[in-house]
């Protein structure tokens, strides 16, 4: 698709346009990328924004708002229909002062929609609509310079579903700098994996997150065997000898989160925020590979990084939707 088309909605290229009066990269202290979906989640009829990687993107740009060497931002990389959800992404994200540039807009699918639910103790499950606009990520001489200079990037498993969204990530990550900061957030959802997947990103990152469940599936799913209940660290470090990974973030819901680096463990306690009415745990996950990835660019302590990972992923667990806006006192604590 050529970048340079007329789009018939003026406000996508208003939004386009927005790309021409932002300052160079080098102006900024870090850029943190986000690479896959960008989508709505439905809850009960409403629609918030989401999609693992743009939620990533978004807290970076939060986090990152207020370095002493200068702010850092988040960047999405994703693509979305012409319709007005695919509107509405790039209405919020300028409204976020984030970049639109990276935005593809897609003239034959849909912008991406999710139908969530949440049990009674808050998890989601979740309903993926096929074929969407992020299914059609294309690969372009923007997304080859920004892959050159980004200092971190993180990626899926759910946006590999398709081939031409998975071989646009791949190119992406293959072009990254060897300084640059890969992390693959597993995020396991509904079938849309399968174990060549798994292990392409694994050999592509140099950093993992994942959950309690999905720990022992990749394990298995790797021919790595069963893990015995409290050996899971064990597993872990096993793990990251087999992919020559840096880094794990091992998330563990209410008891919080594990680092587990080439130079030990680490482990935050866990933190607790007060609910609000219509609060989910979406998007709370993403937080702490957010906290993870601009911490460790910034090579902070890892004691400081995953006790503030703790306490963002609380607070986001706290709020309804996935990017709530952070609390001036934790965006301080980067």
């Amino acid at each position: 698709m050529n970048r340079s088309m007329d789009i018939p909605m003026l406000g996508l290229i208003l939004f386009r346009l927005n790309h021409a009066i932002l300052i160079h990269m080098s102006d900024y202290s870090l850029t943190v990328c986000g690479i896959g979906e960008a989508l709505f989640d439905i809850f009960d009829g409403a629609q918030v924004l989401g999609g693992a990687p743009l939620n990533v993107a978004v807290h970076a740009n939060q986090l990152a708002s207020e370095l002493s060497g200068g702010p850092g931002r988040g960047v999405v990389i994703s693509r979305v229909g012409q319709d007005p959800l695919g509107n509405r992404v790039c209405e919020k994200l300028s409204e976020l002062q984030m970049d639109n540039h990276y935005i593809q807009s897609d003239p034959d699918h849909a912008t991406g929609k999710v139908y969530v639910e949440t049990d009674f103790d808050g998890q989601p499950t979740y309903d993926i609509v096929a074929n969407a606009a992020w299914d059609w990520l294309q690969y372009d001489p923007d997304l080859d310079t920004l892959s050159s200079q980004c200092d971190a990037v993180c990626f899926g498993s759910l946006a590999q579903r398709e081939a031409q969204s998975r071989n646009t990530i791949y190119r992406f990550l293959e072009n990254c700098r060897d300084s640059a900061i890969k992390l693959f957030d597993v995020n396991i959802r509904l079938d849309f994996y399968n174990a060549q997947i798994i292990e392409r990103s694994l050999n592509l990152a140099n950093a993992v997150k994942l959950n309690e469940d999905e720990l022992p599936l990749v394990f298995k799913l790797m021919g790595l065997g069963e893990i015995e209940p409290g050996s899971e660290r064990d597993a872990i470090v096993k793990l990251m000898k087999k992919y020559n990974l840096k880094w794990v973030v091992y998330t563990r819901g209410s008891k919080g989160t594990a680092i587990h680096t080439p130079g030990g463990f680490f482990e935050g306690a866990p933190a607790q925020a007060n609910p609000v009415e219509g609060a989910d745990a979406v998007g709370a996950g993403d937080s702490v590979a957010a906290t993870f990835l601009v911490g460790a660019v910034l090579r902070k302590p890892w004691q400081q990084v995953v006790d503030l990972a703790n306490k963002v992923g609380a607070y986001v667990a706290s709020q309804p939707g996935a990017t709530p806006t952070l609390p001036d006192e934790l965006i301080k604590q980067m």
